[in-house]
């Protein structure tokens, strides 16, 4: 037997896979907290932590509470974090690599997207057309703000539009503070909320190599090292398994549609 293979370097990946929401087996500061506290607590023996990033973003909230989660434990246990982008690393994912000091993509990668989003749908006219009677009884001038069946008023338009500059600055804020002057590029093209391709990202700073998580463990822990995958357990019944995929799909869809800002 080759004891060898056990006294190779380990770097600990933080696997940050599917949608940010706060909902069961989505990315959130309850289900990850305990993986990251794992992942620093293997980084210090070599000082280093990757972040495995695949996602599209998701809950501003969750985006944040993770990041700052992050850099405190970076601070605390003097390790080095490094984002690897795959497939896609954009808004409230790109959000999450913007906690690394380090951000490596593939040319390919979608990375950025910059920007907030809300919406829903207006059914009020779908009502009126079928002389159907919405009764909706409030207490609060507006507690039923941009209700599915009722007109959209302009002062709620207003609203909205505001609250979503707000969560936008704070975005914008965060990656000014993480990327600094690394950045490239007029904040014009940069944090217009539009998405890109690695390559371009590395042009304007918003990401600092192009590789993979293969060249990026290697260059932490030498040719020899190899990863330790992190990421939450999954508990599920024959019924959720069987099941699963389609109901979270529903699940993403309604996620998409919630009136709150979201980074996606």
């Amino acid at each position: 037997m080759n004891l060898y293979f056990w006294r190779r370097t380990k770097i600990p990946v933080v696997v940050l896979s599917g949608l940010i929401a706060a909902r069961a087996g989505s990315i959130n500061i309850s289900a990850f907290t305990p993986v990251i506290d794992r992942g620093f607590a293997m980084a210090k023996k070599t000082g280093q932590l990757v972040l495995a990033i695949e996602s599209p973003g998701g809950s501003a909230v969750q985006s944040d509470l993770l990041g700052q989660l992050i850099r405190r434990r970076a601070a605390e246990n003097d390790v080095k974090v490094t984002a690897v982008i795959g497939d896609v690393g954009a808004s409230g994912g790109y959000w999450l690599a913007c906690a690394a000091d380090r951000i490596v993509a593939n040319r390919l990668s979608i990375v950025g997207s910059i920007g907030v989003i809300t919406g829903g749908f207006g059914l009020d006219k779908f009502l009126a057309r079928y002389d159907i009677e919405r009764r909706l009884f409030t207490a609060g001038e507006n507690k039923a703000r941009l209700e599915t069946f009722s007109p959209l008023r302009p002062q709620d338009e207003v609203f909205v539009k505001e609250l979503l500059a707000d969560a936008h600055d704070v975005f914008k804020a965060w990656v000014r503070e993480r990327r600094g002057e690394r950045l490239s590029a007029p904040e014009s093209e940069i944090f217009d909320g539009g998405f890109m391709l690695g390559e371009r990202a590395k042009t304007l700073g918003l990401v600092d190599a192009l590789g993979d998580l293969d060249s990026v463990i290697k260059e932490l822990g030498g040719e020899k090292a190899r990863a330790a995958y992190l990421k939450p357990k999954r508990t599920r019944g024959l019924l959720r398994l069987v099941a699963g995929s389609a109901a979270e799909a529903v699940l993403d869809v309604a996620e998409q549609k919630l009136l709150t800002p979201t980074l996606r």
